[in-house]
């Protein structure tokens, strides 16, 4: 394999371990080939990798998250992974959770001697634990849930405007989704958010870069390896085991629209067109986030997806050695 002739951190004596407390991140949009790359510098570093996904934390919910799990073994040697099949399909799974559940794997790997490398394309995940936010554990509030209960989704919208900007656009996708935003917001804007309950983190980030063109190209052609793979049999046994449809369309882009057809509201063809073009849409706002941020004052150092891998780990070196 080319990569293998690569001089990596962990092959420059003392490089690797100057790493051990360093996080180093890897973030791009879907389809930018972020795993594969991450799984490889995490070979090369002695590292183990974090997953910041919303979506894949759920057991069952492989094909629909694309997990690829294959992609974590190279020449027979599996690279450690954390975070991923942790929950149950119909779990709510919170950003207070999943930043408890990574300083909890993150201290782990450091007080092993390894490098930590957190990898994912949910901007929101990587943004907290890396700022981290002061995020109190939101309990339901069913008096606010009740009265939001008979307004339309875009009415829902509007509210949530007047707590913050919608950076999230998911947040907005359903209103059972709309709802728990607004509850959350609410919940926040009667605290005393001043005091961090997790440090800030130092990171060396890595950012895949990936053309729109061939980012829509490789969309639609995934979907179509997905579908055949068997997604709509994914989901229709995941239904079967008394999971609701409401909680899978709550998970939103291939559970949702997957959903709709397999509960009959929705034409298989409908499903395909409008799946395509959310996932499309998904990928433009990854880098909306991603951008937005480089304007929040975080330093991403972006590598052309093209790039043969032992090219993109040579450049990820490059970074690494400067940053360290």
């Amino acid at each position: 394999m080319a990569a293998e002739a690569v001089v990596s951190v962990a092959e420059v004596p003392g490089e690797a371990g100057k790493m051990k407390n360093k996080l180093i991140t890897i973030l791009g949009p879907t389809a930018s080939g972020k795993t594969t790359f991450a799984v490889h510098l995490a070979n090369k570093l002695n590292g183990e990798i974090i997953s910041a996904d919303s979506r894949q934390i759920y057991r069952k919910m492989d094909i629909g998250t694309g997990k690829d799990l294959s992609e974590y073994i190279i020449d027979g040697v599996s690279i450690p992974y954390h975070l991923i099949d942790i929950r149950e399909p119909g779990d709510k799974y919170t950003l207070f959770d999943y930043q408890h559940d990574f300083h909890k794997v993150y201290e782990d790997i450091l007080s092993r001697g390894k490098t930590p490398i957190l990898c994912g394309g949910t901007g929101l995940y990587i943004e907290s634990v890396l700022k981290g936010y002061n995020l109190p554990d939101v309990p339901a509030n069913p008096e606010l849930r009740e009265s939001l209960q008979n307004r339309s989704l875009e009415e829902l919208s509007e509210i949530l405007k007047s707590y913050r900007s919608l950076h999230n656009i998911t947040d907005t996708d359903t209103k059972k989704r709309a709802i728990r935003a607004i509850e959350i917001a609410d919940f926040q804007s009667k605290q005393d958010l001043s005091k961090l309950e997790f440090p800030p983190i130092e990171s060396i980030i890595l950012g895949v870069n990936i053309d729109r063109n061939l980012r829509r190209e490789k969309i639609s052609r995934r979907l179509k390896a997905r579908l055949e793979e068997g997604m709509v049999e994914e989901i229709e046994d995941i239904l079967k085991s008394r999971v609701s449809a409401e909680d899978l369309i709550y998970y939103g882009l291939e559970y949702k629209f997957v959903t709709l057809y397999v509960t009959g509201e929705i034409s298989y063809e409908e499903m395909y067109s409008q799946l395509e073009i959310a996932i499309h849409q998904f990928a433009k706002r990854q880098m909306t986030w991603f951008r937005g941020m480089e304007r929040r004052g975080f330093t991403i150092n972006w590598i052309d997806a093209t790039l043969p891998l032992d090219k993109k780990l040579e450049t990820a070196s490059g970074v690494i050695n400067k940053n360290i």
